[in-house]
């Protein structure tokens, strides 16, 4: 079994590789490929039930491997048949669009969770229910907005699987190409080392510092998760460092957790890859790829400086130091030994900029990264056989192990891959319904009658949508199905611009790594802490909460992501970066010095008045901050960090 996952893991990365940068691919015949390679991965690792496989899961097991090869390599043997018949499609074709989905949904349950797999099924049930369905009865008991003609079981199977708008739609479409290489970017930065030295890099950069190793976490999983492209995984990465050295230094536990987790998150929203969302963006809005990514660097700065910010309070607060320098590691070791892990992202960088399209980039990334680790290891293993008179010895066993952890790499890349790409498959199926049925349109006139027209309670709403969502769904998926369902309200009566009521979208659909009930990357660091999951995940939703102030910042000051004259585009700079301190200062009632309640909640009443769609507003606002903030500062002065109650302040 073992053999086999290694086997199936390399031969997808090899053959995503090829299709990447060699020899590009139809639609079908990549979209297919990959998806029978990703299902026959996730019915070997996932187990059905548990974590041993009996004689029963075996043979269950055999039966969705056979399935998993049918889905997949049906279409491509038979393709040029189906798209002259189309429309008129026989059983056959019948018959193997249903094993498919059945396939996906099956595969979507161990490799995503239920959550997914309920979503999608409902979401055919409502396909088929309607007097014209193969479910008519269940369309009596849906609301009026919510009826539609109803469609058969051939029908919805057709637009699942033989199309372009069901599993081999845009979602696996972006999964399968883009996403895919620079995921195994990711696995290959791991295993060559690079994850140590970013979070050596930042170490070294900020240890000394008070929180030192809370600001590493920030430094550290800002880099990682630019490029890892998961959350979870840039918490497990980078929290098996950080995360001890916290609490070590005085950080609870649950805050320790929930630092890593907030900044963990801030990953998926930092350029130049953003997990897979600046992908998708860029299919949905045809804005080019590098033009995201322009405006996503400031608003993702933004975020983490909160987080930076947050993390700094706290540690004067609580009266931290930084590690000693004997403990740190030294800048120039660090580069010395690290420093050309820095040349694939360079090169990454360099050909995004110069109008590369991404899906080669990242070919040429994984590349650079291959050889330049390999030349590394053999330039070490040459200095180690001349100083011992082996030399021969040591270049033939930095080969073998070069070439042990290239496997380790693309069977990684593979492994990391299946839950997003399968995910992205079962949000084709809500997409395709979604299409089939109107519900899109019918659930933005929802959308508009319960806000009443009011801007600020459609975000709202929103927002409890993308949380409902995320307690089901990864980033991708939540926020795919979100943008189809919210989008055309956002643009179409509320006059949001396109790109601005995706990348809204987009920053909300992150909700579900950080916000209880649910929140999956407070969970990991949780574990990693040895807190409680519930209180650790209600640290990571305070310190993450840039997610909704900034995104909706960019709603009513659409200047600062779509352009415009320099003095706008200082004054909206001033006032968020103003408004995100005075946030901060506001929760954790501390800035310079300690603060008195009154004055906290003047900040905060500050702090909304910045999202008033007024201009008048803004700048009392903006007054009313820079009073209280210079006046915390005059206590400080005056008191000094000693200060612990209101009534010594008074005085």
């Amino acid at each position: 079994m073992r053999w086999l996952i290694a086997i199936l893991g390399i031969s997808l990365s090899l053959f995503q590789l090829y299709s990447a940068g060699i020899q590009p691919l139809g639609l079908f015949y990549q979209r297919s490929i990959h998806l029978a390679l990703v299902l026959m991965l996730a019915f070997l690792i996932f187990t059905p039930f548990g974590s041993r496989r009996g004689p029963i899961a075996s043979i269950v097991d055999m039966a969705f491997f056979g399935a998993s090869i049918l889905s997949g390599f049906y279409l491509v043997f038979n393709l040029d048949e189906i798209f002259g018949r189309a429309g008129f499609w026989n059983q056959m074709d019948i018959t193997v669009a249903i094993i498919a989905t059945v396939t996906l949904l099956e595969a979507s349950r161990r490799a995503v969770g239920l959550g997914l797999t309920i979503i999608g099924l409902v979401a055919i049930i409502y396909a088929m229910a309607g007097p014209r369905g193969e479910l008519p009865w269940i369309g009596e008991w849906l609301p009026g907005i919510l009826n539609h003609r109803g469609y058969t079981l051939d029908r919805v199977a057709a637009q699942m699987y033989l199309g372009q708008e069901g599993i081999f739609g845009l979602p696996l479409g972006v999964a399968a190409t883009f996403v895919f290489v620079f995921v195994l970017f990711g696995a290959l930065l791991e295993v060559t080392g690079a994850g140590k030295f970013f979070i050596d890099l930042a170490f070294a950069a900020t240890g000394q510092q008070r929180g030192g190793p809370a600001k590493a976490a920030v430094l550290a999983s800002a880099s990682m998760g630019s490029i890892s492209g998961s959350s979870i995984a840039n918490v497990v990465t980078t929290g098996a460092f950080t995360i001890p050295l916290m609490k070590k230094l005085g950080y609870k536990p649950a805050q320790a957790g929930g630092i890593e987790a907030a900044a963990s998150t801030g990953g998926q929203i930092m350029p130049p890859l953003m997990g897979a969302g600046a992908f998708l963006i860029a299919e949905y809005t045809r804005v080019p790829y590098m033009d995201i990514v322009k405006v996503s660097i400031f608003p993702a700065l933004l975020y983490f400086a909160t987080v930076y910010l947050f993390v700094h309070i706290i540690a004067v607060k609580q009266g931290m130091h930084g590690l000693p320098k004997k403990d740190l590691p030294v800048l120039k070791e660090v580069m010395a030994r690290g420093w050309f892990f820095l040349a694939p992202l360079i090169l990454l960088v360099y050909l995004l900029v110069s109008g590369v399209s991404p899906m080669r980039v990242g070919f040429y990334a994984v590349i650079g990264i291959i050889v330049v680790a390999g030349i590394n290891g053999l330039w070490l293993a040459i200095q180690r056989g001349q100083k011992q008179n082996r030399l021969k010895e040591e270049v033939v066993t930095a080969f073998r192990v070069g070439f042990v952890k290239l496997m380790h790499g693309l069977e990684l890349g593979a492994r990391n891959a299946v839950s997003v790409s399968i995910a992205c498959g079962v949000a084709g199926i809500v997409v395709a319904v979604v299409g089939l049925t109107g519900l899109g349109l019918k659930f933005s006139s929802m959308m508009i009658a319960f806000s009443g027209g009011n801007i600020l309670l459609a975000l709202l709403l929103v927002i409890i949508a993308s949380l409902i969502l995320g307690l089901g769904l990864p980033v991708t998926a939540s926020y795919i199905v979100l943008i189809v369902l919210v989008g055309p309200a956002l643009t179409n009566e509320f006059g949001i611009p396109l790109l601005i009521a995706h990348l809204l979208v987009f920053w909300y659909s992150q909700d579900s790594n950080v916000t209880p009930p649910v929140a999956l990357a407070a969970f990991a660091a949780a574990a990693i802490a040895g807190s409680k999951t519930m209180e650790t995940s209600v640290q990571s939703w305070k310190f993450a909460k840039g997610l909704y102030l900034i995104p909706l910042f960019m709603v009513f000051n659409p200047e600062i992501i779509m352009g415009g004259p320099l003095e706008v585009l200082l004054w909206n700079g001033f006032i968020i970066i103003l408004a995100l301190i005075a946030f901060a200062a506001s929760i954790e009632g501390y800035l310079f010095t300690w603060m008195q309640f009154w004055m906290r909640g003047l900040l905060a009443l500050a702090v909304i008045g910045v999202f008033y769609p007024s201009f008048q507003v803004e700048i009392l606002s903006a007054g009313v901050m820079l009073v209280l903030l210079a006046f915390n500062f005059l206590q400080y002065k005056q008191h000094g960090r000693k200060v612990t109650t209101s009534s010594e302040m008074v005085s």
